[in-house]
């Protein structure tokens, strides 16, 4: 693997690569690499750093928030431009230009804030080709300003260089852009691919690639296939998760949240619904197919959620209060997730807190730390034709003080169930049906959500 210096130094000596370089908020740490590098000259047409508010509005006008996607498509338009105007004219047809931007927060004096940032490459695929743009957001994990610096601009080093060295091979892409790091220096929550060559690209497959590769721990996609960053969508808001595999999307995913939305806005404030964020979750783990996720089968997934008008988030979060820790990082608003009676069964497993020094107290402790309620969904059991819903399951016996606890206190709640006929059917018996040409599986899925079925499960 090639060091941060060698990736320098070999962009510097290819003459057909040449750019400039804005960053603000960590120093100018991209560009140093390439000056510490010999021949500088043949890569950089210019380096500056705007830190000074009334300077960078000056030079690349106002905005809401200075460490913004808005604000990093200012500076890439800006220099970019002034690149093409400036140089095109003697260099455009052997040049392949380039700007660099970054906007980043990083850590200050006596600062307890979260660090984090925004990367963007505007560049072309050859000489003379409209600019294409890559996008990054990044969260600096380190202690001090000095490592996140550093770690900002290994980072950069590895972006401008698999932009011209891999972007034919998404893998090679994304695994190189952390190249050089440690592990837990840095999480990379967003990677978005615009313009010239990337009509046709989509960028949910680079948000997938991002959490397989443990760069992130999730991504999240809106209704519309728009990658969004966590922090974005669900700022301050109310949120209702459904954890499952949606393979396929069922009636009974719609009844559930449909059912639990009505208990859950009970308990919000006036106006909170309509605010109300409504997310279908998938662990990695239920996108494998044996050890490797079947990317054709996730965007089918995606499709039929999204064209239901669901968020879409994927996650690396098996444990359920690692996905409510989640969730409370980015609001303080309530929180419900909902749930079948067999996974409510399922949280009282001792694997699921096996890494934890507290065992399940610990386990449930995180779970309900912040505004956290469970939204239990009824199960018919097939074989004595019970009912059991969240008032009348039985948990292990050495549990059941704990859950008649959380019971009585609200933190987990009943849903009352609704079509039982599409209770008798789990995810399992539509994909046999499916697979048996039973045409009945139609009655149990979403019309705009056959095709995608029959893509499951040829």
């Amino acid at each position: 693997m090639p060091t941060t210096f060698d990736k320098a130094q070999e962009l510097n000596l290819d003459p057909g690569i040449y750019g400039t370089f804005a960053e603000i908020g960590a120093g100018q740490e991209t560009a140093n690499w390439f000056f510490r590098a010999s021949g500088s000259a043949g890569m950089v047409a210019k380096s500056i750093s705007a830190y000074d508010m009334t300077m960078s509005d000056a030079i690349y006008g106002k905005c809401s928030r200075y460490v913004s996607r808005e604000r990093l498509r200012q500076m890439l338009d800006h220099e970019f431009g002034i690149l093409q105007e400036r140089l095109g004219p003697t260099r455009s047809e052997s040049t392949t230009f380039f700007s660099f931007c970054n906007t980043v927060r990083a850590r200050g004096y006596q600062d307890t804030g979260e660090c984090h940032g925004w990367l963007g490459l505007r560049f072309q695929l050859k000489p003379g080709d409209p600019p294409s743009d890559i996008f990054v957001h990044i969260r600096l994990l380190d202690a001090t300003n000095a490592e996140q610096a550093e770690a900002l601009g290994i980072v950069g080093v590895n972006l401008i260089h698999a932009a011209f060295r891999h972007r034919g091979h998404l893998g090679l892409f994304v695994n190189s852009l952390v190249e050089n790091l440690r592990p837990y220096r840095v999480e990379l929550d967003m990677l978005k691919f615009h313009g010239h060559g990337y009509g046709f690209f989509d960028n949910r497959l680079c948000s997938l690639a991002l959490v397989e590769a443990g760069l992130t721990e999730a991504a999240m996609f809106l209704p519309d296939g728009e990658v969004v960053q966590a922090a974005e969508a669900l700022y301050k808001r109310p949120i209702l998760l459904l954890r499952g595999s949606f393979d396929p999307v069922s009636l009974l995913h719609l009844q559930m949240l449909e059912r639990s939305r009505e208990v859950f806005s009970d308990s919000l404030a006036e106006g909170e619904s309509e605010r109300t964020i409504e997310l279908c979750e998938i662990t990695m783990a239920n996108l494998l197919r044996g050890k490797t996720v079947d990317h054709v089968d996730f965007i089918d997934r995606c499709d039929a959620l999204q064209a239901l008008g669901k968020t879409v988030l994927v996650s690396r979060y098996p444990e359920f209060h690692r996905i409510a820790g989640y969730l409370s990082r980015y609001t303080q608003r309530p929180v419900g997730i909902v749930l079948s009676i067999g996974l409510l069964n399922e949280l009282f497993k001792a694997k699921w807190a096996e890494n934890l020094a507290g065992g399940l107290l610990e386990s449930f402790g995180r779970l309900f730390k912040n505004q956290v309620t469970l939204y239990v969904y009824p199960w018919r059991n097939r074989k004595t034709g019970e009912m059991v819903d969240a008032k009348s399951f039985i948990p292990p016996e050495d549990c059941r003080s704990l859950y008649r606890y959380f019971l009585e206190t609200g933190r987990v709640r009943p849903v009352p169930a609704g079509n039982e006929e599409l209770m008798r059917y789990t995810g399992r018996d539509i994909r046999s049906m499916i697979g048996d040409g039973d045409e009945g599986w139609k009655d149990l899925v979403p019309k705009v959500a056959h095709r995608a079925a029959m893509h499951l499960h040829p």
